[in-house]
């Protein structure tokens, strides 16, 4: 049975306001009598229902999250980084997860919007914002995580992918690699075409190298793992001597498949790159090169741009961080 403010008011034998002031402004109240009201607390183990308190009040102390994928260790740490910072503002994440679904991400927003968050850190499916907009306008401040806002009506928190795709691949051709094959997709999602884009720059800067793209249909381990054995299944004059992966999981997948060929070797045969450096990268069977994304600091960075809107709603406050990515270079690249 559920414990009431009431039944607290008359264990305490005080009145109902006097409880609420206890637990609110308790400076109103003086010592004897907020101990006999946390008595009476303590005795019937009352737990004050804060988020109908919030709701009433017309707000919360929450802040909503929405990724593309939950199971995608990137976005757990940008969770985590989001978390530490709202710890400083004595207020809680609530971690969704979209299933890179359009679909999803407006049944979410939908959700936390009638929750009365404070406010949304979101990283799109699509460049297609319209939903996000109308979100924003009736009063709900978004952040957008990992991606670019292009006409600037979101503050956002990114990394320069196209610099990061193009590191990856300047870093297979200076390992003597010619015939590289990119694997990423859903291509729509603006992270993994911004890849694709930096890796066809570089190696559209060398005659001798070519660049396959092969686009995925999501970015897990099960979809690296049967990309890795399409490939297996390809004469070896077919099969490129490098694979630049637009996530690690989908890297790591790969590396899973060609390892058990005794035919493959990593990375004489075939080099790999990943993306995002998730901490299984560098205790992988071959540990994995990768492009560094800075996750916790992201999400901590989108807090303090949420707060911001928060304190100082308008355009005015509009601002864009964008981080630059680090190659980590491991055991699965390696001269030849």
């Amino acid at each position: 049975m559920s414990i009431s403010v009431r039944d607290v008011a008359k264990k305490a034998g005080v009145s109902v306001g006097t409880v609420s002031n206890v637990l609110n402004t308790p400076e109103k109240v003086s010592e004897a009598t907020a101990l006999k009201v946390q008595d009476a607390i303590d005795s019937l183990g009352f737990v004050r229902n804060d988020a109908a308190r919030q709701l009433r009040a017309g707000k919360s102390r929450s802040i909503g999250l929405v990724v593309l994928d939950v199971r995608n260790p990137f976005f757990t740490d940008i969770a985590r980084g989001a978390e530490e910072a709202a710890n400083h503002y004595n207020m809680s994440v609530l971690l969704a997860n979209s299933d890179e679904t359009q679909e999803r991400e407006q049944q979410l927003l939908s959700l936390f919007e009638e929750q009365r968050v404070v406010g949304l850190l979101v990283s799109p499916v699509t460049s297609d914002i319209t939903v996000l907009k109308k979100t924003q306008a009736r009063g709900t401040p978004i952040v957008l995580v990992d991606r670019q806002s292009k006409d600037k009506s979101f503050s956002s928190v990114s990394v320069d992918d196209v610099s990061g795709g193009s590191m990856a691949v300047q870093h297979l051709i200076d390992t003597g690699r010619k015939d590289i094959l990119f694997a990423g997709g859903p291509i729509g999602i603006e992270q993994i075409s911004d890849r694709l884009k930096g890796a066809r720059a570089a190696a559209s800067r060398y005659g001798s190298v070519h660049l396959e793209a092969f686009i995925t249909k999501n970015l897990t381990v099960l979809e690296g793992r049967a990309l890795g054995e399409e490939i297996l299944s390809r004469p070896k004059s077919k099969r490129p001597d490098a694979i630049f992966a637009a996530n690690d999981l989908l890297a790591l997948g790969i590396m899973q498949a060609l390892v058990l060929s005794p035919d493959v070797s990593i990375p004489e045969d075939i080099a790999i790159v990943g993306y995002d450096d998730i901490s299984f990268a560098s205790t992988a069977f071959v540990s994995l090169t990768s492009i560094r994304q800075p996750s916790l600091s992201i999400g901590a960075q989108a807090v303090e741009l949420l707060i911001e809107e928060t304190e100082n709603p308008g355009l005015a406050n509009i601002r864009q961080i964008v981080f630059q990515p680090e190659l980590v270079i491991r055991d699965s690249t390696a001269k030849i």
